[in-house]
């Protein structure tokens, strides 16, 4: 039985086909992503989970997770969390533009719904304040019992994590400006406190009364004395931090990848928890064999016999978006679709992206990708239910009236194949309609072809099969993945929030190495999972 509060809910081994081998490529993370921290009347770190719908309480000297608001609960993408005088849990969810509080006795009820990019937010004197993390952003004073909210300053440029500090100001990090300010949140002009950050995306106060602060993008936590303006470097950890909480005088801070790192003085650090992946989503192979992972807001590259390594992130210059498909289209360059409804090729190393299609009018949910024999580039577009075909910066629409597509592959006769995810089936394209190739499956999603076989990820089944192309006989290659939703409690959509990213989905990716391993987005439990066949 696997521990309460780790990522997969599923069995807690998988089972294999006689002939074939299971490697944990990339192991599973602990957490999805680690965002709002806040260290709660127990004493334990509560970490809010954006990319799960999750909210975790953490026992910083053992370990010890606990699910204290599980996917598919009523909190959805929460942000931040702060707490009240009685203990009830705060939630901002920032994609539904929400704030809910979950009582002592675990039941949840929606504070307010009409906050667009909700994000930090923190009681003081029993005052409930929050802001909205997006361009033209609001800091608000919300009513506990559900009152009117109160604005205090609107025209934002990304307000994020706050606090109060000992002068009895309000303390807000604005990533759009990168800088730090404060104001009274009874009246008066807003103060500038400091500028040419890092991307400031949280603020708390030690004992002594300073500001620390994590910065996004250069991935340090500060500390600003807000008299002197003397900054310290306590830490430099990487890019990707969140947000930060003290437990006494020890000091905590997360990160997008799950990592929580306790900061010990001296430019030292100790994991709490390790990062890992938040979501991996599609997979492609280089000629090299060098795995290629699109987690969301990262992308990794794992060479042969080596571990994951960043080629590029949400700070990273040339960032295309949020990346769901994934192919390699020549020496480190990718074309990807992304949840902002493009189809871009992208350079990582480089920095470079140019936007193939979608960029005027962006596609409804952007899938699986592949490229055709021709050269065309064919991505699944779920929200539309077709398939199209991007060339010279034309699209053409290949097939329409599909029931969410999801996967594309190409035989080696160059057809075309895509996964219907909610007809349960795979089908091939051609110049004269649909046809089914495989039937009765679940929710497949992730499709490739290896040899004269099609493998399928069936998300709903939690299984790997292979499809003899000729004679259409199946083989079940693995039962019991960790991939697709928890069982039991399918999680609620995950709206997104533009400019930044659309609607955001599960999908089980697939790819096919030069040797024949199957590599599987075990997006379940933030991990990547290499199948081999004997011989």
């Amino acid at each position: 039985m696997l521990l309460q509060g780790t990522r997969y809910t599923g069995a807690a081994s998988t089972d294999l086909a006689a002939g074939w081998s299971l490697e944990r490529l990339i192991p599973p993370s602990r957490l999805f992503g680690a965002n709002g921290l806040r260290t709660g009347p127990d004493g334990r770190v509560y970490v809010a989970q954006v990319a799960g719908s999750q909210i975790s309480a953490l026992d910083v000297d053992t370990g010890e997770l606990e699910t204290v608001s599980a996917q598919g609960s009523d909190i959805v993408a929460p942000d931040d969390v702060a707490f009240d005088e009685r203990g009830d849990l705060y939630a901002t969810e920032y994609y539904d533009g929400r704030v809910s509080v979950r009582g002592r006795d675990g039941r949840t009820r929606v504070l307010r719904d009409d906050l667009p990019g909700a994000n930090g937010i923190t009681f003081h004197r029993g005052r409930l304040f929050v802001d909205e993390c997006r361009i033209g952003g609001r800091l608000l004073e919300l009513d506990p019992a559900g009152g009117a909210p109160r604005v205090i300053l609107d025209g934002l440029p990304l307000p994020n994590a706050m606090e109060f500090g000992p002068d009895g100001k309000l303390y807000y990090p604005m990533l759009g400006s990168n800088d730090i300010w404060r104001v009274d949140p009874d009246g008066g002009e807003p103060e500038r406190v400091a500028g040419d950050l890092g991307v400031p995306d949280a603020v708390k106060f030690d004992s002594a009364g300073r500001i620390v602060s994590t910065q996004a993008a250069s991935g340090e936590v500060l500390r600003i004395d807000p008299r002197s303006g003397e900054r310290t470097v306590l830490a430099a950890i990487g890019p990707g931090l969140d947000n930060l909480t003290f437990a006494g005088d020890r000091l905590f801070v997360s990160s997008f990848t799950g990592r929580i790192t306790e900061i010990l003085g001296e430019g030292k650090t100790r994991d709490v928890l390790p990062g890992g992946l938040t979501w991996p989503l599609d997979l492609t192979v280089g000629g090299d064999g060098t795995v290629y992972v699109a987690d969301g807001t990262y992308f990794y590259a794992v060479p042969p016999g080596g571990g994951p390594r960043m080629l590029g992130m949400l700070f990273s210059p040339g960032w295309p978006g949020y990346v769901r498909g994934v192919t390699s289209s020549g020496e480190g360059e990718f074309i990807v679709t992304t949840s902002l409804g493009q189809v871009t090729r992208w350079r990582p190393e480089s920095g470079e992206a140019d936007v193939l299609a979608g960029e005027a009018e962006p596609f409804d949910q952007l899938y699986g990708l592949a490229t055709a024999p021709d050269g065309a580039v064919v991505a699944a577009e779920l929200g539309a239910g077709r398939v199209v075909s991007v060339r010279g910066g034309e699209v053409a629409t290949l097939a329409s009236g599909l029931d969410r597509p999801m996967g594309v592959a190409f035989g080696a006769d160059g057809a075309l194949l895509v996964s219907e995810s909610g007809a349960g089936r795979v089908v091939s394209i051609t110049g004269s309609g649909v046809d089914t190739v495989v039937d009765g499956l679940e929710t497949p999603q992730g499709i490739a072809v290896r040899g004269g076989a099609l493998v399928i990820v069936d998300a709903g089944a939690k299984t790997l099969i292979e499809v003899d192309l000729d004679s259409k006989a199946r083989t079940t290659i693995a039962r019991d993945l960790p991939v697709g939703a928890p069982l039991g409690a399918p999680p609620k959509p995950l709206r997104g929030l533009m400019p930044f990213t659309g609607p955001q989905g599960l999908y089980a990716g697939i790819a096919v190495g030069p040797d024949g391993t199957l590599y599987v987005s075990a997006d379940a439990e933030g991990g990547v999972l290499a199948f081999r066949k004997a011989g």
